[in-house]
């Protein structure tokens, strides 16, 4: 594939005006403070991966048992799964648990802002650090090992604990 072609990586709706599933969309929006439903149509795709692969792994029986550690570990470093989960329970997952991952969403859990449209906000404008590296991509995912370690840059202005625009409660 040539670089700067025009494939997208997600996959939109098959019916794009169904009541329903646009109201379900916009709540999902709204609650992870996604900038448009573009983002949660990407989540959606890559759960829809996660599945065909988990497929992919039960069906086969030819030393796959490889692959299949391998893919559950990657879905456990992330947190998408529990320690104690299997490859059936990657059926069963929903696109919160994806969205959940996300750097914007772990920022805004942690107490740093206020709201997910906030944490977004500084993410993009640069005041949150994971593991003392800045970051600016929102959609990010955030594997549990470090995710003791996102914080505020030291340099931000956001790091002093009595700036307007922090969050009240911080951990």
């Amino acid at each position: 594939m040539a670089l700067g072609s025009n494939t997208k990586f997600y996959e939109t709706p098959n019916h794009p005006y169904q009541g329903e599933r646009i109201a379900d969309e916009s709540n999902l929006k709204g609650r992870y403070g996604l900038k448009n439903k573009e983002e949660l149509w990407r989540a959606q795709s890559e759960l829809r991966g996660y599945r065909r692969e988990a497929r992919k792994l039960l069906g086969s029986s030819v030393g796959s048992e490889f692959e299949a550690d391998e893919f559950l570990a990657r879905l456990k470093r992330y947190g998408i799964l529990n320690e104690q989960d299997s490859l059936d329970d990657v059926l069963s997952l929903d696109v919160t648990d994806v969205l959940e991952r996300r750097l914007q969403t772990v920022v805004y859990r942690k107490g740093y802002a206020n709201t997910p449209e906030q944490a977004r906000q500084f993410i993009v404008h640069g005041h949150i650090d994971l593991d003392e590296a800045r970051v600016t991509r929102p959609s990010m995912k955030v594997e549990v090992s470090v995710e003791d370690s996102v914080g505020f840059d030291e340099n931000s202005s956001l790091s002093d604990e009595l700036h307007p625009e922090r969050a009240e409660a911080q951990e």
